[in-house]
């Protein structure tokens, strides 16, 4: 009888692997993998079981051919706070920049208006979106990864993960599987604790280069309103961890409840204006986590070039044109 290693203790890459194999195609009780992924949660997953379930995943995927250095900016969600769409923004204004992005996202799962809610609301057809996605990342420089056009495998343990009610470790592999295989990557994560834990693992499943980020508050991406936990990883090792404050950078502190998001048509409505040059907290929010992407790219030298660079690029217009050009590209 086919049966998953105990998941009680840390498990090595061996077991590791072997789980996650058995999980997406072995034909194994409901209840079972649902024990498996709630014991693995209560005890904290691993950085060696976060990057086998990643491997597992990007064995699965439909993948697309992306240009060299191009980068997704994607945070796991499920903070709570109900932000706006900042990581979408910041999408469109570092591709506006010349970097190009391979935004992975979804619907929303806990918010009200996750990165392909607002997208449509904006006006931007999903399904011929995911038809041209390699060509608009070759043309203009930008698409968007529908996760669940994607990742067929997850389907069967979609009702399982529903049923449990509570992260498991698929909550933090959205940015971990993107199906254009880039090797930059600003990630955000909502519980800091885990920075660390998720910088060993990006390490491990190799990038060029990449930044895990957790704002204090458990906001998954760089918070303005305090602290902020920051690990940096370069290549398969190289893992340094920081600290970092906006106001290190010149931004304005705001608390998360400035750039409290609604539902969709609120959210769209809300990244047009910032488009078009509307400051505040968004703006901040926006320009502070581009910053972060333009210096993970090799697009910006340090910080505040990138924050500079990101405040040129939306006000020239440049992000609002690519945001047009995308939705009327056929």
């Amino acid at each position: 009888m086919t049966r998953l290693p105990d998941p009680s203790q840390p498990l090595s890459p061996d077991e590791a692997a072997r789980a996650f194999d058995l999980l997406f195609d072995a034909d194994l009780a409901e209840a079972d993998i649902a024990a498996f992924l709630v014991a693995m949660a209560q005890r904290g997953e691993s950085a060696i079981e976060i990057a086998a379930a990643a491997r597992a995943m990007r064995a699965r995927m439909i993948p697309v051919v992306a240009p060299k250095g191009a980068i997704d900016v994607c945070g796991t969600g499920g903070d709570g706070h109900h932000t706006l769409n900042v990581s979408t923004a910041v999408s469109l204004v570092v591709a506006a920049a010349g970097v190009p992005v391979a935004k992975h996202g979804n619907r929303a799962a806990s918010s009200k208006a996750g990165a392909a809610d607002t997208l449509e609301a904006l006006g931007l057809d999903l399904d011929r979106a995911a038809e041209t996605a390699e060509e608009t990342l070759a043309d203009l420089g930008i698409c968007f990864l529908f996760a669940q056009k994607h990742h067929p495998a997850l389907r069967r343990l979609g009702p399982i993960r529903k049923a449990i009610g509570q992260r498991t470790i698929f909550n933090l592999m959205g940015p971990l599987a993107n199906p254009a295989h880039v090797r930059h990557q600003l990630v955000g994560i909502a519980r800091p604790a885990y920075v660390p834990i998720y910088a060993e693992a990006i390490a491990d499943l190799g990038v060029d280069r990449a930044m895990i980020v957790s704002g204090d508050e458990g906001l998954d991406e760089l918070s303005l309103a305090g602290g902020n936990d920051v690990a940096e990883v370069h290549g398969h090792g190289l893992v340094a961890m920081r600290r970092l404050t906006a106001a290190e950078l010149g931004l304005a502190t705001h608390p998360v409840d400035a750039i409290r998001g609604g539902d969709p048509a609120h959210n769209a409505a809300a990244l047009r204006a910032l488009l078009q040059g509307e400051p505040g907290p968004y703006r901040d929010a926006v320009l502070l986590n581009a910053a972060a992407a333009l210096v993970v790219a090799d697009a910006a030298p340090d910080l505040p070039h990138g924050v500079e660079q990101a405040a040129e690029t939306i006000d020239a217009g440049l992000a609002n044109a690519l945001l047009n050009c995308w939705i009327a590209y056929r």
